[in-house]
C-alpha cells in the first residue's frame, strides 16, 4: 500500500509541475510576467503537504457526525450553472437541501406553481422570462457584525438578478432583474447603515457589473467604445428595489462592505475597456474601488443623477473624471496590480483584502486611511495600501480565521497560504518579516474559500471550506464531466489540516460557513399567511366562470378533500391545494399525469398552479412525496370531459 501512495504522490506532484508550467506558459504568451522566482524562500516552517503529518502536529479535527447528531454549522453553496442554491451541514459535507431560485425544479414545483411563477417574474400569460440562471455568490444579512440568521442573498450572472432566501424557511421569496448591466458578478450586504448608528442591521446590498455595454444597450453604439460603462448597484435589503447605481471605469468583480457601513468596494479589472482579453492586461495596474455611500446618496437625493433607456433608475457618475476632487468625490480608486480577483473584509473591521491574480501579491488596504483620502487627508489613494505581500501564484480569495491570519487560495499553485496580516504590514517596511505562517496542497486549482463565521466579527477560526475547479484521481469517474472537489481543512492549529473531500455537481462559486445557532428554522406554516388557502375541507369544490374553473382542494393524510372533480377540455383551470397537516416534516406532492405538473406543499401551505384542460379522459392527480401507510392509495381522479 505505501508504494501505491508513493506512486500517487509522485503523480501528484508531476500533475501539479504540469498545471502550472502550462497556465504559466499561457499567460506569458499574451505579455504577462510574474517575477515569481524565489518567491516562496526564506519562509521558515512555510511548506505542508496534504498527507504530511509529523509526530506531535496538529492532527486535524474529524468531520465525521455520529448517526443522530447534528452539524456545527450550515454551509450556503452557490448551485453555479444549475441556478441554485445548496444547503450543506458542516463539519460532515452532507447536502441538506437543494433550495431553486432562478431553475425549475421538477421536485417542489419551482416554477410552476402560481406562487413561485410570480417570483420568477412571470407575464400575465404565465410565462417566465428565463429558465436558466448562474448563481456564483452568497452571503447573509447582519446584525451587530455577525449573522442574524434572517436572510441570504445570491446572484444569477448570466441574466443580472439578485434573489433573496429566507432563512427562515429555506426559500426563495423575492428576485431582482438589475437594469443596465450584465455579467452581474458580485454582490454583498451592508452591515449598518452609513448614516443613522441607530440601525445596526443590513437594509442594503451592493451588487458589482462584470461586462461592460453601451448605455443605453440599443444596439446603437456598439462599435462606439466611448459608450461602454460598468455600474455599481444598491437593492434595498426589505423591498429588494433598485435604489441607486454608479457609473465606474472598467469592470466590476467581488464586493465587500465595511462594517461601519459607509464604505462598499469592488475590485476592479480592465480599467483598459478591452473587448479581447489580451487589451484587458495590458496596464499594470487596475484598482479596488471604495465607495462614499453617504456621498452617494446625498447626490441622489439632490438630484444629481441621469438615467438611461427605459429604467428609472437613478445614476450618479463615479468616473475618475467626474471626481477629481477626494473631499466631494463618491468613490475612491485605490490602486492594485492588475486584474485583482476578489476583494475581502477583515473581522477586526480595519483591513479589505485584493488578492492579485496575474501578480503573486495580495494587496491590504486600511479603510481609516481610505476616509482619510475621502477627507482630503492623502494626497495619493495608494496611501490607503499598507501591505503588499507575496503569498503566491495566481492568488484569488481570501477568509481570515478571527486571530489575524488570512488565508489565501493559490490558483495556479494549487495550494492555500495561511498568513499574518500585522506581519505582512511590517514586512511592507522590514522585509526580513515574516508573514507566511503555512501552506497546504489542495486538490486542485482553488477559486472560492470562507471560513466559518469569516467575514463577521465572530469567525471562529475552526474550519476552511475551499473550492477546487478540478478533481480528477478524487472520485470515481463518470465520464467526461467530472464533479468538483469541495475540500474542508481544519484551521484551529497552527498548522492546516486536509480532513474530507467531497464531490460537487458543478459548477458552484461562493459560499458562507453560519454557525447553526444564527438559524432559526419553521417548520410549520400558517394558514392565515395564505390567501387562496382552503382552511377547512368543507371549503373544497369546483367553481366556474366561463370557461375559467377554480378548483379548491386540501390534503390531509391519507386523502385529498375531492374524491373526483370534473372540467370541460377547453377550460383554463386553476387548482388550489391546501395542506392541512399539522405535523411537522409531512409534506405532500400533487402530481398529474400528462399535463406535466408537479409541485409540493408542505404543513399548513397552500400553492396553486394554472393550466389549459387540453386532454380529455381520466388523470389520476396522486401525492408524490411519501406521506402515510396509505400514501400510495391517496389520489384523486380529474376528469376532463371532451
Amino acid at each position: 500500500m505505501s508504494k501505491e501512495n508513493d506512486k500517487m504522490d509522485v503523480a501528484l506532484q508531476g500533475r501539479r509541475k504540469f498545471l502550472n508550467t502550462a497556465a504559466i506558459g499561457g499567460l506569458a504568451g499574451v505579455g504577462l510576467s510574474v517575477g515569481l522566482a524565489g518567491c516562496n524562500k526564506g519562509e521558515k516552517g512555510a511548506a505542508s503537504s496534504a498527507g504530511a503529518s509529523a509526530a506531535g502536529e496538529h492532527a486535524g479535527a474529524a468531520p465525521h457526525i455520529a448517526p443522530g447528531q447534528l452539524d456545527d454549522y450550515y454551509g450556503l453553496w452557490s448551485g453555479g450553472h444549475s441556478g441554485e442554491m445548496r444547503v450543506l451541514g458542516l463539519p460532515s459535507g452532507r447536502e441538506i437541501r437543494r433550495i431553486p431560485v432562478f431553475n425549475h425544479d421538477a421536485l417542489t414545483g419551482w416554477g410552476i406553481t402560481n406562487e413561485s411563477k410570480k417570483v420568477l417574474g412571470a407575464d400575465a400569460s404565465g410565462k417566465v422570462p428565463y429558465i436558466t440562471g448562474d448563481t456564483h455568490h452568497v452571503h447573509g444579512s447582519y446584525a451587530d457584525g455577525t449573522y442574524d440568521g434572517k436572510y441570504a442573498w445570491i446572484n444569477d450572472k448570466l441574466h443580472s438578478r439578485l434573489a433573496r432566501i429566507r432563512l427562515d424557511t429555506f426559500e426563495c421569496d423575492k428576485i431582482t432583474e438589475i437594469p443596465n448591466v450584465q455579467g452581474f458578478h458580485g454582490i454583498f450586504p451592508d452591515k449598518r447603515d452609513p448614516v443613522d448608528p441607530k440601525i445596526n442591521h443590513t437594509t442594503r446590498v451592493f451588487c458589482g457589473s462584470e461586462f461592460s455595454i453601451p448605455l443605453p444597450n440599443d444596439g446603437k453604439d456598439a462599435a462606439d467604445p466611448s459608450k461602454y460603462h460598468s455600474l455599481f448597484t444598491c437593492v434595498d435589503a426589505e423591498t429588494m428595489e433598485v435604489r441607486w447605481q454608479v457609473l465606474i471605469d472598467g469592470n466590476c468583480d467581488l464586493v465587500a462592505s465595511s462594517f461601519d457601513g459607509k464604505l462598499a468596494a469592488t475590485n476592479q479589472y480592465n480599467t483598459e475597456m478591452g473587448v479581447m482579453y489580451e487589451e484587458m492586461m495590458s496596464a499594470e495596474k487596475d484598482a479596488c474601488l471604495f465607495f462614499n455611500i453617504e456621498r452617494i446618496e446625498a447626490a441622489v437625493k439632490a438630484g444629481k443623477t441621469k438615467t438611461y433607456g427605459s429604467s428609472k433608475v437613478p445614476v450618479v457618475d463615479g468616473t475618475k473624471a467626474a471626481n477629481p476632487d477626494p473631499k466631494t468625490s463618491l468613490v475612491a480608486y485605490v490602486p492594485v496590480p492588475k486584474n485583482p480577483h476578489g476583494v475581502n473584509a477583515s473581522p477586526d473591521g480595519k483591513y479589505f483584502i485584493c488578492s492579485g491574480k496575474l501578480s503573486p501579491t495580495a494587496t491590504v488596504i486600511d479603510l481609516s486611511l481610505v476616509h482619510k483620502f475621502f477627507a482630503g487627508e492623502l494626497k495619493d489613494p495608494f496611501e490607503a495600501v499598507v501591505a503588499e505581500p507575496e503569498i503566491g501564484l495566481g492568488p484569488l480569495h481570501t477568509a481570515f480565521d478571527g486571530r489575524g491570519n488570512a488565508f489565501t487560495t493559490l490558483f495556479l499553485d494549487s495550494q492555500i497560504v495561511k498568513w499574518n496580516v500585522d506581519a505582512a504590514i511590517k514586512a511592507f517596511k522590514d522585509k526580513n518579516v515574516q508573514y507566511v505562517v503555512d501552506r497546504l496542497d489542495v486538490q486542485y486549482q482553488p477559486g472560492h474559500l470562507n471560513a466559518s463565521m469569516s467575514e463577521t466579527r465572530e469567525a471562529d477560526g475552526k474550519w476552511l471550506g475551499v473550492g477546487c475547479k478540478f478533481s480528477k484521481d478524487r472520485f470515481l469517474p463518470v465520464g467526461p464531466l467530472h464533479p468538483e472537489n469541495e475540500q474542508l481543512i481544519d484551521i484551529s492549529g497552527e498548522k492546516m489540516k486536509l480532513v474530507a473531500d467531497h464531490p460537487v455537481w458543478p459548477e458552484p462559486h461562493d459560499f458562507v460557513i453560519v454557525r447553526r445557532d444564527k438559524i432559526k428554522t419553521r417548520q410549520v406554516y400558517d394558514l392565515d399567511e395564505f390567501p387562496l388557502a382552503v382552511k377547512d375541507a368543507a371549503q373544497s369544490g369546483v367553481e366556474r366562470n366561463g370557461n375559467k374553473v377554480t378548483v379548491r382542494m386540501a390534503s390531509q393524510a391519507p386523502a385529498f378533500s375531492l374524491r373526483d372533480f370534473k372540467v370541460k377540455k377547453g377550460d383554463e383551470v386553476t387548482l388550489i391545494l391546501t395542506n392541512l397537516d399539522k405535523v411537522e416534516d409531512l409534506t405532500h406532492g400533487c402530481g398529474i399525469p400528462k399535463y406535466d405538473i408537479n409541485f409540493i406543499v408542505n404543513p399548513q401551505e397552500t400553492k396553486s398552479v394554472t393550466f389549459k384542460a387540453s386532454k380529455a379522459g381520466v388523470f389520476w392527480i396522486y401525492c408524490t412525496h411519501f406521506c402515510h401507510a396509505l400514501h400510495l392509495e391517496m389520489r384523486t381522479r380529474m376528469i376532463v370531459e371532451g
